[in-house]
């Protein structure tokens, strides 16, 4: 029921996440207005991640997931009736993806800190690997690709109203799950949420792959995250006249499918023992062939490296949430998977705001060169400075006490 769940989730993201372009693209809007809608989003998300965090460890995580996908049918589907009815401004769009931004915030910790309540820790790369293989098929693939073909047929409402039936099917899963264990609460007063939140810093400051992940991690999406959302459907625009909602979600499915593939693979197999160094190298290296997209005229070409990106990341991400819930406290889980959520996407906004002005400024096609070359030095920076070849020796996680 869980992952039933978390499927139509995703696909109703998939959805939203390119209605939202052709939207704005619909009102005229440009690179530098669409940065401001999913820099809304990337502020709730922001705003809300720690709340997340301590919400997951102190009531329960079934309940916060209902709570969640509550919110986004409401904001999604008034979204679409407004669309539909011609009466949706700018502004609207805005708080919405504000409101969903700030959900999302919510969802990842509470499923991140279920998973090893209902599995045995062996199980947790297995079930790490379907959840990401579910993303790239049901938000990257399935749901661009379902949101491409109503915008093109339709209108971008139409796909903001099939997001919203599909996050109604993930909440209608939830009211059928089973009952989880009960989650031990602690004092209810706002002293008690604040110890907890320092206790979840102290754990981060005083970890060293933890600190070490988290920092390339923050670096790593400030330089990827808005190019990605931002500028990337301008990039398939730009190459010829024919650049529309197929081509874009085209590039945007083969990112699916190879992070399908890379989730696939890495869940398969298993963990490599230099899993720190393997993870950060998978993140660093896959970015290279961005900058590809500086450079070609030819949608395949975007596709096969959005493929090689889906790869690299989707299966650095699989090592990524087994190493959380392998390493990191039980008691400590939600917070910790929120101080993730919130450290690795603290300048995700600054990103969105940032990708706009900047394209148009220096031009689409630098702007990937760049993005392209920095990451592979900023996590071999990481590997060395913070010694992860000597952490993973002494730290093997068939060994781990939780």
């Amino acid at each position: 029921m869980l992952t039933g769940s978390m499927a139509m989730s995703l696909f109703a993201s998939g959805l939203w996440l390119v209605a939202v372009v052709f939207q704005v693209m619909a009102w005229g809007g440009g690179p530098a207005r669409l940065s401001v809608v999913a820099t809304s989003s990337s502020i709730g998300v922001v705003l809300s991640a720690l709340v997340g965090g301590v919400a997951a460890d102190r009531m329960s995580r079934q309940r916060l997931l209902r709570i969640v996908e509550l919110v986004r049918v409401v904001g999604a589907g008034l979204a679409g009736v407004l669309a539909l009815a011609g009466w949706l401004q700018f502004w609207q769009l805005v708080i919405v993806a504000f409101a969903l931004g700030a959900a999302e915030a919510f969802y990842f910790p509470a499923y991140s800190a279920m998973l090893p309540s209902l599995l045995h820790p062996d199980e947790l790369l297995a079930a790490n690997g379907v959840e990401g293989s579910l993303r790239p098929v049901a938000q990257q693939a399935l749901g661009p690709a379902a949101a491409g073909a109503l915008v093109a047929v339709f209108m971008p409402g139409a796909a903001f109203g099939v997001a919203a039936l599909a996050y109604g099917l993930a909440l209608v899963f939830l009211l059928f799950m089973k009952p989880e264990a009960p989650v031990a609460e602690g004092p209810g007063d706002d002293e008690s949420v604040l110890r907890q939140l320092r206790e979840g810093f102290t754990f981060l400051f005083r970890t060293g792959w933890l600190f070490a992940t988290l920092a390339f991690s923050i670096l790593y999406v400030t330089l990827l995250v808005g190019p990605l959302e931002v500028l990337l459907p301008f990039a398939v625009r730009d190459i010829s006249a024919s650049g529309g909602p197929k081509d874009y979600a085209f590039v945007l499915a083969a990112y699916g499918v190879g992070g399908v593939l890379g989730s696939v693979l890495m869940a398969s197999w298993r963990l490599p023992r230099r899993y720190l160094t393997v993870m950060l190298l998978l993140w660093g290296g896959g970015a290279i062939p961005m900058a590809l997209i500086g450079i070609t005229d030819r949608v395949w070409v975007m596709a096969a490296v959005t493929f090689v990106d889906g790869v690299t990341n989707a299966a650095a991400l699989v090592i990524w949430g087994t190493l959380l819930q392998r390493r990191v406290p039980t008691r400590l889980l939600g917070r910790v998977s929120s101080l993730d959520f919130f450290v690795s996407l603290a300048l995700m906004p600054v990103s969105m705001a940032l990708a706009g002005p900047v394209g148009e400024s220096i031009g689409i096609r630098p702007t990937f060169i760049l993005v392209g070359a920095l990451p592979i030095v900023l996590a071999l920076t990481a590997i060395v400075a913070w010694r992860l070849p000597r952490d993973e020796k002494a730290h093997p996680l068939s060994a781990t006490t939780r």
